[in-house]
This record gives structure tokens, sequence and C-alpha cells, in this order.
């Protein structure tokens, strides 16, 4: 679940099984448990001592732990049934949860929902101990820091808020598969809220960026606009700027395209490469009938200060393709690859540009009636897929990655198909890159 849109860290609040509610107290145990810990927090004397609310918050963690049994996500059934012992469902039956389906296994205080892999997917919880347990948990924590001046509680404090901070995330995620958007928000919220309360805690900004995608996703923008502002504010920027450009994207949908544009112009200068902020700001000029010089003068000014940022070149090329200039793109793609030959991108988007024009002027042909005008076609077809051949070879001896080496051989595979009967040479490269992309 990490990239959703654009990168949502969900893989880190996920529990492990040797983490997760090893043994669980039974209900009247854990509400025993809470009632004489808040007994003890309403004693005058015991209620200025640390300890007491420490006490309290892992009576109210484990009252959170109960009803959930001993399962986990990820635990397939033959797992459960070790740890499980003689509990067993009440009910079990098929059902189609966020468009998956999944079995259903009714407990007492539980439902687990297993996936088509027999993976507890989610857990949900049908009657908890105590309301709002994490919450109070939280708050029990805060109090123990206060009086804790001598720090003699810090670890504890601070294991126990890094422990409700993982359980609001696993929270979230099973509201997230669940497809409740707007309840994994308001759990993402609470996972970093929590996790600022105290000092020496992890604060937990992967959270806060994800209850601004999901709060986006379920269309609570106002609170999407305002986490996704703190997150940019607290330098937590995204996979390559997304925070940016989905803060732009909120702005614009809420009105503000003003100041959508001025995030984005912002973020480009930090990550011109960004496909999701170039996108975007494209859209915004062409959408407001503006000129889109101003695109070219935000990359001529980053050019000036570093011209030899072949990236900025290849963001030019990026740019002059989406507006449909083959000519200038070509163009950009070659002064990026003279400015670092050892480039890929600049390879690689030369050749894309190429093999692009060539699949467009091949539909044209397929729709020409007239025989001459197709002919003609045609051969500017060939002639404009054999010139993406020479760039994406070198982009092929360019990169390392084994992924990118195989979608270049891909492309190359279906160019030199078309001229594998012209000459030994064009039967050899069809070969070489058809291996490499079986690969």
């Amino acid at each position: 679940m990490k990239k959703i849109f654009v990168v949502l860290a969900i893989a880190a609040s996920m529990i492990s099984a040797a983490t997760v509610n090893a043994q669980v107290k039974s209900a009247t145990a854990a509400r025993s448990a809470v009632e004489a810990a808040q007994k003890a927090s309403a004693d005058a004397k015991k209620a200025v001592k640390a300890a007491t609310w420490v006490k309290l918050g892992q009576t109210l963690i484990d009252a959170y732990d109960s009803p959930m049994g001993n399962g986990w996500i990820g635990a397939t059934e033959q797992d459960l049934a070790l740890v499980m012992g003689s509990t067993k469902p009440s009910a079990e039956e098929q059902v189609t949860v966020n468009g998956a389906p999944m079995v259903k296994k009714v407990y007492d205080t539980m439902n687990y929902y297993f996936n088509q892999n027999g993976q507890l997917s989610i857990i949900e919880v049908t009657k908890p101990v105590v309301e709002n347990a994490l919450e109070k948990a939280a708050d029990a924590f805060v109090k123990a820091a206060e009086l804790d001046v001598k720090g003699q509680k810090t670890k504890e404090i601070v294991d126990g808020i890094n422990g409700i901070v993982e359980k609001f995330n696993s929270a979230a995620y099973n509201e997230y598969s669940a497809g409740r958007l707007a309840n994994a928000s308001e759990f993402f919220a609470k996972a970093y809220k929590a996790s600022s309360s105290v000092a020496g805690a992890k604060v937990d900004l992967d959270a806060l960026y994800n209850a601004g995608y999901t709060s986006y996703a379920s269309g609570k923008l106002q609170e999407a606009r305002d986490y996704l502002k703190e997150c940019v504010a607290k330098g937590y920027e995204g996979e390559n700027g997304d925070a940016y450009s989905k803060l732009a994207d909120v702005e614009d949908k809420l009105g503000n395209k003003e100041e959508g544009r001025r995030v984005l112009e912002n973020a480009f200068t930090k990550f011109p490469q960004s496909q999701s902020i170039l996108i975007g700001l494209i859209n915004s000029y062409m959408s407001a009938g503006d000129n889109t010089d101003r695109l070219f003068d935000l990359i001529s000014n980053a050019k000036k200060n570093e011209p030899e940022n072949a990236s900025l070149y290849y963001v030019e090329g990026q740019i002059y393709e989406k507006l449909g200039n083959f000519e200038s793109a070509s163009k950009a793609y070659d002064e990026t690859i003279a400015v670092n030959p050892n480039f890929a991108h600049g390879y690689i988007g030369k050749g894309i540009l190429f093999y692009n024009k060539a699949v467009e002027i091949q539909e044209a042909a397929s729709n020409e009636m007239d025989d001459n005008k197709y002919n003609k076609l045609v051969e500017e077809f060939e002639a404009t897929l054999k010139g993406c051949v020479a760039p994406f070879e070198k982009a092929f001896e360019t990169v390392t990655e084994a992924d990118q080496k195989k979608g270049i051989a891909e492309y190359l595979k279906n160019a030199c198909f078309r001229f594998r009967t012209e000459s030994p040479e064009w039967q050899a490269k069809y070969e070489k890159y058809a291996e490499a992309a079986a690969q």
C-alpha cells in the first residue's frame, strides 16, 4: 500500500506477528485492570506520581487489544489455529469488501476478514472493552510525562506512545482496506497527534501525509489541505515532491487556483523532474488560458544557476513533448545528451519521442484513403521509427537497472521487428532485443 496516489507509507503501520497481542487479556481482566488504574489516578496522593499514569496508559492499551483476539494482519488460518486454541468463530460467510472477495469469520468480540490468499486482512472490533481506549491511553502517557520531571519513566512513556502510534496506524490500515477512507484519515491524524505528544517519541510524518491523502480521497478537502500544508511546512515533501503536487491539486479544487500554481512553481524549483508537478503546472497554465512561456522562464532561470544539470534540459524536452512541439522536444533531448552523455534519460526521452511520433503517423496512415498520401505517411512512419533506435540503443548501453533495461529492450524489439527483413543487421538487432526483453 505504499503507492496509492503517490506514496502512502502504510507498510510501516502493519504490525508483525512477533509484536501483536501475543497473549491478550480477557475482556473481564482488561476491564478490571483499567478500573483499578483509574481508581488509582483519582487518588490525590497517587495522582501526582508519573508511575500511576503510566500504569493507566498500559492498562488502556491492553483493553484496546483485548477484543481483537490473538490475530495479526498477515496471519494465515494455520497461524491462528496455533495461537487461538479453542476459540472458534460462531459464523462464517463470503463477503465483498472494497471490491475484493473475502471470508468473514465472526467471533464474540471481533470479526476477522481473510483475503483470497487465506491471510488475515482486516480486524474489526465489535465489542470494545473501553471506548476510545487509545486516545485515553495517550492522554495518560502525556500526563505521566508532565509529572516525570526527573525522567525516570521516560522510556516507558515513549514506548507507550510509540505503541499507540503503531496501533492507530494499524487501525487506519484496517479502515483503508475496508474502503472507509474518512475513518482511515481520522486514525492517521490520531497517529500523528500521538507521535507529537511527548518528547522523545518518533514524530510520524508518514501518518500526517497519509491523513492528508486519505482526506483528499474521501472528499474532505479542507482537512486534506491542512494536513498537507503542515507536511510541507515540516519538510515532509513526499516522493519526488508529490506532497506539493497533491497540495496544489487540493488548493485548485477548493478554488484557490493562484495559490495552487504558486505551490507548484515553488516545488518545481526543487523537483524539476517530478512528473506530477510538471503536469500540474502545464494543466494550470493551459486551463487558465495563460501562456506556457512561464514554464520555460522557470527552466531558463534554473539552467542559469545549474548550466551543467542535464535533468533541466530533459525536463524542457518533456514540456515541449507534452505541448506537442516535436522539433523543440527533440532539440532539448539532444542538448540533454550534449550536457551529460551518461545521462540515460536524455536518450530514453528522445527514443520515446520518436517512437510515439511513429505510432501517431502509423495511425494517420491507417485512416488515409488516398494511395499517394498513404505511401508518403508510411515512408515518414518508417523514417521516424528508425529514428528511435539509435537513442534507445545508447540508453540500453547506459542504464544498469534490470527493469529499465528490459523496458528499453521492449521498445527496441518492437521497432526492429518492422525492419528485420531489410538486412541481417536488422534481424540481429531484433533477436538481441527480443531476447533481452524476455529476460
